[in-house]
Parts: structure tokens; sequence; C-alpha cells
């Protein structure tokens, strides 16, 4: 018998499972979780893998949550230890009166168990070895024979993973037949051998509601047939190569003529990722509507085409799916690491467009506001993604579009307009006061409108210029564009606590579910926080008003630098040590304890009285 009592939860528990990459284990850690979304309740699954093709860990946890909460929370209470390599490391992440489920067909020594922890063993490849001869049969299988375990120690109805199987395996009947055996074979044997159900159980709820279960990568790609994008142009990359691939299904579907069958779209692989942005970059200058997906390294390479695009003006999209860097960094591995890079990319005086989406409902409304923005502003923008966001599955809201939205295209002169009599175009002139000038698309007009795009120095006719005070008026107007920005980028979301406080805490992008789990945590500690969630770059107003009204304010993010922290003190001059950085960069999401954990840490020392204030 264990130490401590064991844990007792109903529909209120994280699952890790511990594999090998290329065992066939994720379709059947994926089933898992979709079993228990038939269940009604929700859950929220993290993939970590490595950036090999096989041979090296990998993980999928599922956080079953009928509460709702979608981030990561912190701590295992079963793990599905399935590989020898990590064997330790994964008992050791067990939660005290939690379950370790095991391969029991090869015995183990005493001292691989803990005292406090609940083991189970199941002899899984002896059940899979009396059973199939064909070994990928035996590896494949292997899996689905601890799922079938599974749904009986935590009293999961086995006809809804049926019902997913033939999902899956519709009209291919062998396979259909020879995954279900396999599911009754491990669920029969925990039945006969062992204690069922355990004290985590999943009972049918309903809690799902009209959420659809959907990968952020496949959301934007979607936002972005939605929001008129016909060109990609792309070099493949993790975490972003999905985006690429998504838009190209989404656009087999909805972005053929349906008399001729006729593609209206053009998707290209770039020999490298330079070749790829200076496509995209061609194609908007031309009038079409482009974008590429990237990541951090991708965004090195890009730079100089993104000062182009900033300096010609010529409106253009990146997705950026950010992982851990710096150079090669972790590929496989999430971060918020090229905030910077992205704000200031390019040699010289840039700032750009960011838009920090946090969960794939908001990628897919973003990356269609963002083809909109870069027609308004005429310039790049960057949809801020992370493989968090980008390549897991997550409950969102309904993706929503409104079909009577007409697009912007900004200011684009016409052949009408520019015959009008006293008309004066120039490329670069500001008549509006608001930064942003007009242009033409190519062949408007046979003998108006006409310009030549350079990335050196003009005046506001487009005619090359090195004369100082030229340089200086096209360089302030660009500073104007960007303040217009302010009032035409996703505002931020701000949330007051139950009670009044001097403190509050500021975060984006994936960092908003664990987040929101964390203010729960807090409060239960006597921790009252205001909250901002800030959704783009440049930042509105009301940061600085927000950040005024407070002692101190937490910056959550998830990069070792503290990025954007640093960018809200240089875009707005504040004190940095108001500012408090939290901190999370190993590579794995940021998890509501963690955020609790380390903010409480700071909120219990500030109500430490001072010994000196104590002794006068």
């Amino acid at each position: 018998m264990p130490d401590q009592s064991p844990i007792s939860s109903v529909n209120d528990f994280v699952v890790r499972f511990a594999n090998v990459n290329g065992s066939g284990s994720a379709s059947a850690n994926e089933l898992f979780a979709r079993s228990i979304l038939r269940h009604g309740v929700p859950v929220s699954p993290r993939n970590i893998f490595p950036s090999n093709i096989q041979g090296l860990p990998t993980w999928y946890e599922v956080r079953v949550t009928e509460a709702g909460h979608l981030g990561a929370r912190g701590g295992v209470d079963m793990m599905v230890a399935m590989n020898p390599q990590t064997w330790d490391k994964d008992v050791a992440s067990i939660e005290p009166g939690g379950y370790l489920f095991y391969d029991s067909t090869k015995p183990m020594p005493s001292s691989k168990f803990r005292a406090d922890i609940n083991v189970i063993g199941v002899p899984l490849t002896a059940i899979t070895n009396s059973t199939y001869t064909d070994p990928r049969q035996r590896q494949l299988f292997k899996n689905i024979i601890y799922l079938g375990a599974l749904c009986a120690l935590l009293d999961m109805d086995p006809k809804l993973v049926e019902q997913l199987i033939g999902e899956q395996y519709k009209g291919k009947e062998k396979l259909l037949s020879s995954n279900v055996h396999a599911l009754h074979l491990g669920r029969d044997w925990a039945l006969q051998n062992l204690k069922c159900p355990i004290g985590l159980q999943v009972k049918k709820s309903d809690k799902v509601g009209d959420r659809i279960f959907i990968e952020g990568n496949s959301a934007a790609a979607l936002g972005a047939v939605y929001g008129g994008a016909t060109v990609c142009a792309w070099y493949p990359i993790t975490p972003s190569s999905s985006v690429a691939e998504a838009f190209t299904s989404h656009c087999k579907k909805l972005r053929h003529d349906p008399e001729t069958g006729k593609a209206k779209y053009a998707i290209v692989q770039g020999e490298d990722e330079l070749a790829s942005i200076g496509i995209v970059i061609g194609a908007s200058w031309n009038g079409a509507r482009a974008f590429t997906a990237t990541s951090g390294p991708g965004i090195s390479l890009m730079t100089e085409f993104i000062g182009l695009s900033y300096f010609a003006e010529i409106p253009a999209v990146i997705m950026n799916i950010q992982r851990a860097g710096p150079s090669t960094g972790m590929p496989t591995r999430t971060q918020q690491c090229d905030i910077i890079a992205c704000a200031y990319a390019s040699h010289g005086d840039t700032k750009h467009v960011l838009l920090f989406p946090e969960d794939p409902a908001e990628a897919f409304e973003f990356a269609a506001q963002s083809f909109d923005l870069a027609d308004r502003l005429q310039t790049m923008i960057f949809l801020m993604l992370d493989l968090d966001i980008g390549m897991n599955h997550r409950l969102c809201r309904p993706l929503k579009w409104d079909d009577a939205r007409q697009y912007d295209r900004g200011k684009v002169m016409t052949a009408e307009m520019l015959d009008e009599p006293g008309r004066d175009f120039g490329r670069y002139l500001d008549v509006d006061g608001d930064g942003i000038p007009y242009r033409t698309y190519p062949g408007t007009h046979p003998t108006k409108g006409s310009f030549f795009t350079r990335g050196t120095s003009r005046d506001r006719y487009a005619r090359y210029s090195e004369e100082g005070a030229v340089y200086a008026d096209n360089m302030q107007r660009l500073v104007r564009k960007f303040e217009t920005a302010q009032d035409m980028v996703p505002r931020p979301l701000q949330a007051n606590a139950a009670k009044p406080t001097k403190y509050g805490v500021i975060y984006f992008g994936s960092t908003a579910p664990a987040m929101d789990e964390a203010i729960g945590l807090l409060e239960a500690r006597g921790h009252q926080l205001d909250r901002m969630r800030i959704r783009a770059f440049p930042f509105h107003s009301s940061v600085a008003s927000f950040i005024a009204d407070h002692d101190f304010v937490y910056v959550v993010e998830q990069n070792r630098d503290a990025q954007l922290r640093q960018l809200i003190v240089n875009e707005n001059g504040i004190d940095p040590v108001r500012l408090v950085p939290i901190l999370h960069y190993d590579g794995t999401p940021i998890t509501a304890r963690f955020i609790a954990n380390a903010i409480g840490d700071h909120q219990d020392h500030l109500k430490v009285t001072p010994l000196r204030k104590a002794v006068s």
C-alpha cells in the first residue's frame, strides 16, 4: 500500500503518456483525448516531441478538466510510462498519491518505484505477443491495448471509443475490427485482473458545448483563406509547415472555380526563406494578398526583405509560429521569444505591427484581419503564434465569419481618381495626416499613377533623393503611420479583480489559458490582481494607463529576456522597476502553478514588514 492516500478526482486530472518517438503512440494518445471529449468533458492535450524522426523520448499530456481550464496545470496525476529511457524522470513527476501505469511483462526492481504512488502493472508486451506475430502490428496494437486498459481503469464508456475508431477507419473494415479487438483485449484484462475503476474517473458531462477542437495552425490558414489570401510562398520549418499544408487543403476545398475547377490561388515552395518572402512581397506589390509562414530562424533570414516591405510600403503578412531559439535552438519546443526580433525586424529604424492571438479562434480572426491591416497600413503584419497554439489541438469557440464583410484594400487610387481635375498623386504623399499615402496597382492607368518602387531614400513622389530633410520627412511620416495603427489593431482586454488592488498583471498569446486559471489560485492565497491581455503591438494608450494605475505590474511571458516588458518600457517610457518579469523559458508550455507560485511568492514578500520599520 502506498504511504499517501490515492488521488481521487472525477473529470479533473492530468494524464501523461511517456513514449518513444516513431512508435505509433501519437494516434492512440490523441484517440484517448478525443474519447474524453465524447464524454462531454473538456480536455487540453499537449504533444511534446523531439525534432528527430524516431527513437527519442516523446510525451503527450492530456489535461482533463470539467471546469474548462485549457492551460497546462503542472504536475501529473497518472503517468503511462512506456519509455525505459525516461523512467526515473517520469516516475519522479507523479503527484503524491498519483498513479503509475506501466508494462509489467518484465519484473522491475522495487527501487524503481516510489512508496507514495499507486503502481498499476499490465503485461502489455505479453498480451500483444500472444495475439500478434507481425512486429509492426505488435508495436501499433500495444498502444491500443493500453488505451483499452485505461478505459477500464478510468471507467470510460468503451462504445464512445469504438465510435471514434469507426470514424477513423470508415471504409476500412479490417483495420476497424482489429483496432476494436485490441481495445477490448486491454479492457478485458484490466477488468479481470485489476480493481476498476481507480480514484481517477471520467463521468459523462455536458461541458464541451458547441466548442470545436482544432489546431492553431489550421485555424490561421483558414483565416488566410477567408481573409482573401491568394498567394502563399513558404519554405518548410518546424513548427510552421502545417500552416502552408493546411492552407493548401483549405484552398482545394474552397478556392476552385465550381464551373471550371480551376484553382484560384498559388502556393509556391521557395528554395529557402529568403526566396519565399521575396515571392510574397512581389505578389503583394502586384495587388494579391500574400503571406508566408515561418519561425524564428526564417525571420532572421527574411529581415532584408522585411525592411524593403517596411520602407517601400508594400503590404504582406508573415505568420511566425515561434519556437525556442536562438539559432536552431529547440525546434519542437514552444516559446514567445521572437517579439523584439519581429517588432524591429531589419536594420535601421523600423517598427512592425504584431498580433498576438490567444487560441485557434483568435488565430482565425487575426489571420483574416491581418490582410486588411496590411492593405490599410501598407506594411508587413506579423501574426505571432507559437508551437503551443499552432501544433496542439485546443478547444475554442466556433469560428465565425460574416459573409457580408468586405475586404478593406486601404488607400488605392483607381484610374478614375487619377483623372480627377487637380488630383495630385505622390506615392509617399500624406494627404490625410495619418501617415498613410495612396498607392496604385500596376497597370491602373496608361499614363498616370506609375512610380518607381525602391528601397533607397526618396521624396514624396518616389523620386530618388539623399537630402537629409527629405529622408527625415519620410521617416517621420512612417512614425505617424505607426501611431495611426494603434487604433486599428485589436485592443487589449482588461478585467478587474473582485476587490480594489494596487497590483496588476500583463500577459499575451498562449500564456492566457494558464493565466486565467492562475488568477483563481492566487485569489485562494489572498492575492487580488487586475489583469490585461495585450493583443497587438503598437500598444494602445490603455496599456500605459493600466500600468500607471498600479504600484507594480507583473509581465508574464515565455522567454528569457522579458521581451514584451522591454517593448513596453521602450515604447512607453515606463520605469522598469514597476514592471516585474515572470519568465518561463524551458520550452514547455507555461503552467498555472508556475504563474501562481511566482507571483504569489513575490506578493508574499511585499507583505513582509521590513525590519527597520518594525524597530522604529
